[in-house]
Order: structure tokens, then C-alpha cells, then sequence
């Protein structure tokens, strides 16, 4: 528990609740039934062991933090997750309704922990011991099956490292919902392409040899595709759109619409994942409250080719 001001807002509220959730109790001294929820609080912040942290703001004293949050009675707590309020209520509630209102919005034990695997996987895949990452990202999903961000890294490892049988094992599961998760499904191409370089012969086929057949044939799509999927494998990602680009502007529709399915499973893949709770960007609170060190975007490479191909498949279905 940490009493916040205006001084340390940004930093006990904003910034802690990039990384844990921040439960924030607005109270004053003279408030009878913040002296009963007072305690309640510190006591199930021992209890959640760091799943969550309690701030506690004296509302007489911080007026312009009360008035920020648009404080209309005391007690009231405002629960901070990622910089933002996302819920809260007000009075003095039993333990057990307060619980129930953490459990909706506090990560479990096994997801905190699974966390920490993924950071210390992380770590190793910096360091070069993929093998250890692996196991790692494995533990993690065996500690919260429901950590999607855990098992998009764990398959796409996988993959990358031949773990084929094991890697379409662990995509079976997100591949059965509906709607189809994109990013799942992007995996899933990717593997079917490392799959077909392994498995059919056209997969050892010199580029040269698949432009000879093409051009005996500007619509033999199963060669375009073909040719698509080796680049693929082999990371050729931008010459692998544009051989798919191809097809869909003959035939959008051709086998399934997989060209364009496949085209877009690439720029799924080539998009950096979303910044983690910790790094998310500063600007401004929901309260109002100016954050400091916003960073000016910078020219981004991959950005750029990814903006173009996003272009081009526009251009080619419009």
C-alpha cells in the first residue's frame, strides 16, 4: 500500500499500472466507512501476494486527483490497468465482493506465473539458448493455457526450429474457434509452407525452374503458389507477396482464396506483436493528468514495406 499526491501519481499509478494492476482507494480521514474498507483492501493486497497494488489518495488533501477522476462520493476505488481505469465501485464492500471484483480483472496465479516464464524465455532467446526458451514458453503454457501471447511464441519457435508435429499439436487448439484467430492462422500457413518444402519435391526447385514452368503458363496458380510458399520458407517474404499478389489479381477467388489468405498471413507474421504492458507509450491519462517523455515516431523500415504490401493488396482486390 502507498499513499499517492499529485507528485507521485504518475509514477506509483500510471507507470505501476503498466506492469500490475493498480487498485486506487480514494478516502479522508473523517470517512467512517473508508476506516472498515481501509483494512479490507491491505488485507487482500497481502493476500493476491503482488497481483495487484493498493494506492491510497486522501481526497481532502489530493483534491485535483479527486476531482481528475470525477470522485463524487468516498469510497470510491478505481481499479488502473495499463494506464487507463477500467472499473470500479463505490462504498464499503465485504471482503468477498471485493474479491469478486479483483478475480474479474487481477491475472491469476498461474498467469503471473506464466509471465515470468515468458520473460525469462525472453531473456534466453537474447542470449542464443533457444532450447531452454523453449522449455521455458512451454512451462508457461502448461501454467495458463489461456496465455495466447505464450503460445503464439512457443509455436512460432517451434517452427522456426523444425518442431513441426509438436508445432501444428499446439496450433489445434486456437485453430477450432471461431472466429479463426488471424495470428494462429498466419502460423498455421507459415507451417504448411516449411511443411511443403519438406515434403514435395517442387520444394528443392531452384527459383529459375519455377519461373520456366510460369511462363509456359501465366495462370498455372499451383506453380505460383508453389513458388510462394518456397520463398516463404526460406524467409523471402516480400518475393513470396508478390508471387501471390499475382494469382490474386488473375483470380481472386482461386483455391479458397488462399493466395490472399497466404499473402495476408505474411503481413500478420512480419507485424511486430503489440508492446507489452511495460512499454506501452506515454501520453495522457483518462483522469486528464499530462504524461511526460512522449517519443517521436521514427522511420521504421519494415513499417514501410509492410504499408506498401498493404497497399498492393488493396489496390488488387478493389
Amino acid at each position: 500500500m502507498i499513499d499517492v499526491t499529485v507528485q507521485n501519481f504518475e509514477a506509483e499509478v500510471i507507470a505501476a499500472s503498466m506492469q500490475t494492476p493498480v487498485l486506487v482507494d480514494f478516502w479522508a480521514t473523517w470517512c467512517g466507512p473508508c476506516k472498515s474498507l481501509g483494512p479490507v483492501l491491505e488485507q487482500l493486497e497481502a493476500e493476491y501476494g503482488g497481483r495487484f497494488k493498493l494506492a491510497k489518495i486522501d481526497s481532502d488533501k489530493e483534491q485535483e486527483l479527486a476531482a481528475a477522476f470525477g470522485i463524487r462520493s468516498i469510497p470510491t476505488c478505481i481499479l488502473m490497468k495499463n494506464g487507463q481505469p477500467v472499473d470500479g465501485f463505490a462504498g464499503a464492500l465485504p471482503a468477498g465482493q471485493v474479491r469478486q471484483f479483483l478475480d474479474k480483472h487481477v491475472p491469476s496465479e498461474g498467469a503471473v506465473a506464466a509471465e515470468a516464464e515468458v520473460d525469462e524465455a525472453e531473456a534466453l532467446l537474447e542470449s542464443g539458448d533457444t532450447d531452454a526458451a523453449l522449455k521455458k514458453l512451454a512451462d508457461a503454457l502448461a501454467q495458463d493455457p489461456a496465455n495466447d501471447d505464450a503460445r503464439y511464441d512457443y509455436v512460432r519457435l517451434l517452427i522456426a526450429t523444425g518442431a513441426y508435429e509438436e508445432a501444428a499439436a499446439t496450433l489445434e487448439e486456437p485453430l477450432a474457434r471461431e472466429p479463426r484467430p488471424l495470428r494462429f492462422d498466419a502460423l498455421r500457413r507459415w507451417l504448411d509452407a516449411m511443411e511443403f518444402v519438406e515434403k514435395d519435391e517442387r520444394g528443392n526447385w531452384p527459383v529459375e525452374q519455377f519461373d520456366a514452368k510460369i511462363a509456359e503458363n501465366k495462370r498455372d496458380f499451383d506453380t505460383r503458389f508453389a513458388k510462394a510458399q518456397a520463398l516463404m520458407a526460406e524467409g523471402q517474404w516480400a518475393a513470396s507477396m508478390d508471387e501471390l499478389l499475382e494469382i490474386v489479381m488473375r483470380d481472386k477467388a482461386w483455391n479458397d482464396q488462399a493466395a490472399r489468405k497466404t499473402y495476408v498471413a505474411i503481413l500478420e507474421l512480419l507485424t511486430p506483436p503489440p508492446q507489452r504492458a511495460g512499454a506501452a507509450t506515454p501520453g495522457k491519462s483518462a483522469g486528464g493528468i499530462e504524461l511526460t517523455g512522449k517519443a517521436a515516431a521514427q522511420e521504421d523500415p519494415q513499417a514501410a514495406l509492410l504499408s506498401s504490401y498493404r497497399r498492393k493488396l488493396s489496390m488488387a482486390l478493389n
